[in-house]
């Protein structure tokens, strides 16, 4: 091989490499399903990466080999996908920006509630009442409430008080702090003095089934455990669009400088 096209075989095993942690990011989107029981866009990304990974196998194929039409299709195609992954990690900001969580006098955690999120993230929970039917059952079926009541630290309100709270845990497994519900366990409430301060006050059960489900805070408890989950996909797909676009650019130019060299060798002969 010439050296630009090991050049450009290098290249491409580079991005090949880079898109496994997209691949890996997307794969876990899409199939670990924790206590959020819900994924927001669960396939995208994990498509994303594999195309990623084949446009970047048919580079360093066309590279190693001097298929210069492969190495084409792989400069198109890296073009088009780097595009669709700068889109969807602007989509990924601008959906999941805001957060809908705030701090409570007296608490070492924060309550929830959906005005702060985004009017995606919002629908996302409130347009569609069956999603939420399937997510609703999925929460309490989990052990997200359960092991919250089982704990045997929280002896009093005031250790409850100080401890740090899961967004599902804050929103789903107890009562507003704004309702002004007694403590008794962690599942466990009673004796609201402020009944109406929130409509969600009149949706809390002590019923472990039930708890606080139905309520808004439950809601926005879930969509801010989404935000952290897609928080922390950003993270790789940050590294890996930066990468990719150094990668790009690099193997560009070793394309071009291969280009130049078979069309000098062509008329030297």
């Amino acid at each position: 091989m010439a050296v630009s096209n090991n050049i450009t075989a290098c290249i491409t095993l580079l991005a090949l490499i880079c898109a496994v942690p997209v691949i890996a990011s997307g794969i876990w989107f899409a199939s670990a399903q924790g206590e959020e029981c819900a994924r927001l866009a669960r396939w995208p990304v994990a498509i994303l990466g594999g195309l990623l990974l084949l446009a970047a196998l048919a580079g360093f194929v066309g590279a190693y080999w001097n298929r210069r039409r492969l190495l084409a299709f792989y400069l198109c195609a890296m073009a088009v996908l780097i595009v669709l992954l700068i889109v969807l990690l602007v989509w990924a900001f601008a959906v999941t920006r805001g957060s809908g969580g705030y701090a409570v006098v007296g608490r070492n955690y924060d309550d929830y509630r959906l005005d702060g999120f985004s009017m995606w993230l919002r629908g996302y929970v409130s347009d569609d009442p069956d999603r939420w039917e399937k997510i609703k059952a999925c929460l309490a079926g989990s052990n997200t409430c359960k092991k919250l009541a089982q704990e045997r630290a929280f002896t009093n309100a005031d250790r409850f008080f100080q401890s740090h709270l899961s967004p599902l845990q804050s929103g789903c497994c107890k009562p507003p702090s704004v309702c002004g519900f007694g403590y008794v366990s962690p599942t466990v409430w009673t004796n609201p003095s402020h009944p109406a301060a929130d409509p969600d006050c009149g949706l809390w059960s002590n019923d472990p089934a039930r708890l606080c489900y139905e309520c808004e805070s439950c809601k926005a408890g879930l969509l801010e455990a989404l935000r952290d989950q897609w928080h922390k996909v950003n993270i790789a797909l940050i590294v890996a669009t930066i990468s990719l676009v150094f990668l790009y650019l690099v193997g560009c130019s070793a394309y071009k400088n291969a280009q130049a060299a078979s069309l000098f060798r062509h008329y030297k002969w």
